[in-house]
């Protein structure tokens, strides 16, 4: 009998190694934010790409996790002597989730789109430069700019610039559907999106099967999630104060990395009094950024004095044009004609960085004399009232889109910053594909913008993440707002 409870308990334990060594294949991500829709070409809404980007959907080229740009849907491409030129070869036997190809004609679907008279997406101005989209056979595209664009290749990896299919567009923003490593299946709105392996997917297998993103908006109940060990990882986990908590416990690991996110206090430049710069200038001074950083962020963020990233090459540190100094901005409000201050309004989308970093803001500002409303908003709201509305004060966004300096010389943009003179510096800056010149012209810009105080400009926003000890392959940086799936796997 003994021997026969030793075989069993043997026979048992095999059963349990074996079964250890079936890597997990199952995944759940939370995240802060749901995206309002699904369909990353029409908002501005970095939370789609955040479920979305290279699990889903795929452009010409995608960025990796180190920030370099790769080939994409796009197995290679010719650049024409004049620069003006690219033609681009398309991979073979790709097809979209619903079974069908997708070729060149989809591609120039997909640019056309983007750049049309009435298009939506958020970042139009990256196709401005494209004066044509030809196909010349199925496998082959020729975009023609009016001029060379040295950020052509870097502009087609952003998620607005994924291909998409005619056929598909009607009900994209409920049901994705791409050519990536992952299909859509379904999304509980207000709870969470599931996605699946793609059996036909093009490119390597991803290791995982299924995929689910939970989305958890208050940072309590996000470390509750993860603490009870409810999902795998927290992607831009809300509460930096929790973070020791999780470093300690060997259950957990913690990814601290850096973002492309510009956190500012964004101005409607055309709104009185904001349409003053010296009032712009007081707003700047007012503000103590290592302050924000150390109550909203616990030291997670470094503080910025114009919209770029310092961790780029080409980045200028501006702050000293910004420093804390109360004093100098109760004087440039005189100045200006406010000695007596004024009111304004304060609208925070849900993020952590906007709900309290905007407290600490309003009791600064208030130190100065400068009232502000705070209003509580919602993702889509901020979007409907601030970003397409134009109707705000005062805001405080993050914006997580790769060296996007462009987009103040686009008038229409929602802080509404008009400038010719830096509307030519891009124009400039486009054109030129020397590297030495782009860093000074990009130098140039940091310059502009920081002495016009289009923003206050507070800090960069790191990337902070928790997962469980076992997944790997997760980026810790993020180059853009993504939750890269692709190569992310259980260790044995």
């Amino acid at each position: 009998m003994k021997h026969f409870v030793s075989r069993l308990a043997l026979a048992s334990a095999l059963g349990v190694a074996g079964f250890a060594a079936q890597a997990q294949t199952d995944i759940t991500v939370a995240l802060q934010l749901e995206p309002p829709h699904l369909d990353p070409t029409s908002a501005a809404a970095g939370a789609i790409d955040s479920v979305l980007y290279s699990n889903v959907f795929e452009g010409l080229t995608r960025f990796m996790g180190d920030g370099s740009v790769v080939a994409g849907l796009a197995s290679g491409w010719e650049i024409s002597e004049d620069g003006l030129t690219y033609t681009f070869t398309l991979r073979d036997g790709v097809t979209f989730h619903d079974g069908s190809t997708m070729d060149a004609e989809d591609v120039k679907f997909s640019l056309d789109r983007a750049r049309a008279e009435d298009s939506v997406n958020a970042q139009k101005a990256l196709f401005a430069g494209i004066t044509d989209v030809s196909v010349t056979d199925a496998s082959t595209v020729v975009v023609t700019l009016s001029e060379p664009n040295g950020n052509f290749l870097f502009n087609m990896a952003w998620g607005d610039a994924v291909i998409v299919a005619p056929e598909s567009i009607e009900g994209i923003k409920q049901t994705p559907i791409g050519t990536g490593a992952f299909k859509f299946v379904s999304w509980t709105q207000g709870d969470k999106i599931e996605l699946a392996r793609n059996a036909d997917y093009w490119g390597e297998a991803p290791a995982l099967e299924t995929a689910t993103f939970k989305f958890i908006s208050d940072p309590t109940a996000a470390f509750a999630a993860v603490m009870a060990e409810d999902v795998d990882v927290f992607s831009g986990f809300p509460a930096p104060e929790n973070l020791p908590q999780f470093e300690a416990d060997p259950r957990f690991q913690v990814l601290v990395g850096s973002t492309e996110g510009e956190t500012i206090l964004s101005t409607n430049n055309k709104q009185p009094p904001f349409d003053n710069v010296k009032v712009r200038e007081a707003l700047a001074h007012a503000i103590d950024r290592q302050a924000i950083v150390d109550g909203a962020m616990f030291g997670y963020g470094t503080p910025i004095g114009t919209h770029f990233a310092p961790h780029n090459p080409a980045y200028v540190d501006l702050k000293a044009n910004s420093s804390y100094d109360p004093e100098k901005a109760k004087e440039l409000l005189a100045e200006a004609g406010f000695a007596d201050g004024f009111e304004t309004t304060l609208h925070l989308p849900p993020p952590s960085y906007a709900r309290r970093g905007g407290e600490i803001i309003a009791a600064q500002l208030a130190e100065v004399g400068i009232k502000a409303e705070i209003t509580n908003v919602e993702w889509a709201q901020w979007l409907e009232t601030v970003f397409r509305g134009k109707n705000f004060g005062l805001t405080i966004v993050s914006h997580t889109e790769p060296m996007d300096i462009g987009i103040y010389a686009n008038p229409d943009y929602y802080f509404q910053y008009d400038n010719p003179k830096f509307q030519e510096l891009m124009t400039t800056l486009n054109a030129t594909s020397d590297p030495e010149a782009r860093t000074a012209l990009m130098g140039d810009a940091q310059k502009m913008i920081s002495g016009d105080y289009v923003n206050g400009y507070l800090f960069q926003l790191a990337a902070l993440s928790v997962a469980k000890a076992g997944v790997q392959g997760l980026w810790t940086n993020a180059p853009t707002q993504a939750t890269d799936l692709t190569g992310v796997s259980w260790a044995n």
